[in-house]
């Protein structure tokens, strides 16, 4: 099982943090607010502990469960604590009208992030395609993207151990265009799908 440190004590925090003790694993919370990381791990319950904002992470796996803005600010403020370590951005950089990615340009916040990440640490994309609700009851597929292969790995390992399925989408460019799938996500919610109980996923066909 996979050692997890969540940065961030919202909804998706919450979600993944939940998964991750039922699978196994043990878990770490960190919020900027003291309060609130302590509040959150109570609330997880499974001996889910708190770290003190700014330390060396406990968790392999750093999960900035963050909203877009923040998480190279966080990275970059965060600094050697994470060299060694398995980043996993889980973000979504939509504009005010969610048309369109907040960047301009073909970035990530993934590949961004990796600017500003120690030498020695891996950014890997995920869960970014997932509604929070769709994660707290369903079995969605999990499109993952890094340049890391071990780092991917180690992360794959984490996916599954929470009962979902991980689908390596490529190297950390494609972030980009996981992000894209973010988008369209949520415009199949607003349109040809009209809920929000469904995620993209891979059905395979043979013969």
């Amino acid at each position: 099982m996979s050692s997890i440190t969540l940065l961030g004590t919202g909804n998706m925090a919450r979600a993944i943090g939940t998964l991750a003790l039922a699978g196994g694993n043990t878990v770490e919370v960190m919020g900027r607010d003291q309060s609130k990381a302590d509040d959150l791990a109570k609330a997880l319950g499974g001996g889910a502990t708190t770290g003190k904002w700014g330390a060396v992470p406990a968790g392999d796996i750093v999960i900035a469960a963050l909203l877009y803005a923040g998480v190279v600010p966080v990275v970059a403020e965060y600094g050697d604590a994470l060299a060694g370590k398995a980043i996993v951005d889980i973000s979504n950089p939509f504009n005010a009208t969610f048309d369109g990615l907040a960047h301009s340009g073909e970035t990530s916040i993934a590949q961004e992030v990796a600017k500003v990440a120690p030498a020695t640490a891996s950014v890997v994309k995920a869960f970014n395609t997932i509604f929070r609700n769709v994660l707290e009851k369903g079995r969605p597929n999990v499109f993952i993207a890094g340049d890391d292969a071990q780092a991917k790995a180690d992360v794959a390992a984490f996916i599954e151990s929470l009962g979902l399925r991980p689908l390596d989408v490529g190297g950390l460019k494609m972030a980009h265009w996981l992000e894209g799938m973010g988008l369209v996500t949520v415009a199949l919610a607003g349109n040809g799908v009209g809920h929000w109980d469904f995620a993209l996923g891979v059905d395979e066909f043979t013969g």
